[in-house]
C-alpha cells in the first residue's frame, strides 16, 4: 500500500506540471522542477565536465568561442542574455553543448567542421537553442513521468506478485519508453533547435546559409552514424534540406542585422 501511495503522490506532482508552447509553438509539458534547480543542474554538470576534460589554454580559441558566444547572447530574450560561462574542452570529437544556467562548452574538434565564423555561431546557435526552448526542462518532466508511470506499476504488480514483479517492470519498461517514447521527443526537439539556432544566428548578423555548409561538412567527416529510427538527431540528408529552405527567408534578417551594425568579427 505505501508504494502505491507513493506512486499516485507522484503521478499527482507530475500532473500538476504546466503546458506551454514553444518557440515553434509546439506545446510542452515542462515545470516538474523549478528554473533555479535546472541552471543549478546546469552548474553542476558543467562544473563536473570541466572536472574531467582538459580545457584548452589556447588564448586565440578561447577568445573565438567567446565572441561568437557573446555576440549571439545579447540577442536572446531579456533574462537570457547574461553570464553565459564558456570553456573550450581539448577533444577531437567535432560537439559542443549548451546547459541551462547560461553554460556552453565547445570541442577543440568543432573547428575542423566549422571553418568559419558563421559555421561556429551555427553549431552555438544550435545549442543555445535548445536552452532558451526549455528542453532540458521538458526532457526531464518527460522523464519523470515516465518513470512514474513505471513506479505505479510496478507498485500495483509488486502488490500483487511481489518484489521481483515489480523490479522487471521497472527495468524492462524503462528501455522500452526509451526507445519508444523519449528518443522520438529528442528528434523533436532537434529539429526544433535547428529553427531556433538559424533565426538566431541571423538576428546576431551570420549567414544563415552557413548552417547548410556546416552540416555538409558534418556529413563529410562522419563515417557512420546510427540508423535515424534510434538516433537523437534528424536525418542529416533531411537536415540541410529543411536548413537550407529555411535560409532564404532569415537572409533578409541577417541583411538587416548586418545594417544595423551587427557585424560580429570573431576570426
Amino acid at each position: 500500500m505505501k508504494r502505491i501511495l507513493l506512486g499516485l503522490t507522484i503521478a499527482a506532482a507530475v500532473a500538476a506540471c504546466a503546458t506551454t508552447t514553444s518557440p515553434t509553438g509546439r506545446t510542452q509539458r515542462v515545470g516538474a522542477i523549478s528554473q533555479a534547480q535546472l541552471d543549478q543542474m546546469g552548474a553542476q554538470a558543467f562544473a563536473e565536465t570541466k572536472k574531467k576534460e582538459r580545457i584548452s589554454t589556447d588564448a586565440r580559441q578561447n577568445a573565438y568561442v567567446r565572441c561568437v558566444v557573446s555576440s549571439i547572447t545579447r540577442e536572446l530574450p531579456p533574462g537570457w542574455q547574461a553570464n553565459w560561462e564558456v570553456a573550450v574542452f581539448v577533444d577531437s570529437s567535432p560537439n559542443a553543448f549548451a546547459l541551462p544556467g547560461g553554460k556552453v562548452g565547445v570541442n577543440t574538434g568543432i573547428f575542423t567542421v566549422a571553418k568559419n565564423q558563421d559555421q561556429l555561431a551555427a553549431v552555438i546557435s544550435h545549442e543555445i537553442g535548445h536552452v532558451v526552448s526549455r528542453h532540458h526542462d521538458e526532457r526531464i518532466t518527460r522523464q519523470m513521468g515516465s518513470q512514474t508511470a513505471l513506479n505505479i506499476l510496478g507498485s500495483l504488480l509488486g502488490a500483487r506478485y511481489g518484489e521481483g514483479a515489480a523490479s522487471a517492470t521497472s527495468q524492462l519498461g524503462g528501455a522500452a519508453l526509451q526507445t519508444a517514447f523519449l528518443l522520438p521527443g529528442s528528434r523533436t526537439q532537434e529539429s526544433e533547435a535547428d529553427v531556433v539556432g538559424q533565426r538566431l544566428m541571423a538576428q546576431a548578423g551570420y549567414d544563415p546559409r552557413q548552417a547548410v555548409n556546416l552540416w555538409e561538412n558534418m556529413i563529410s567527416a562522419s563515417s557512420s552514424r546510427p540508423p535515424q529510427w534510434l538516433s537523437t538527431h534528424p536525418d542529416p540528408q533531411a537536415r540541410i534540406h529543411e536548413l537550407n529552405a529555411r535560409a532564404g527567408a532569415l537572409v533578409p534578417v541577417y541583411e538587416q542585422a548586418r545594417a544595423a551594425g551587427r557585424t560580429p568579427r570573431c576570426g
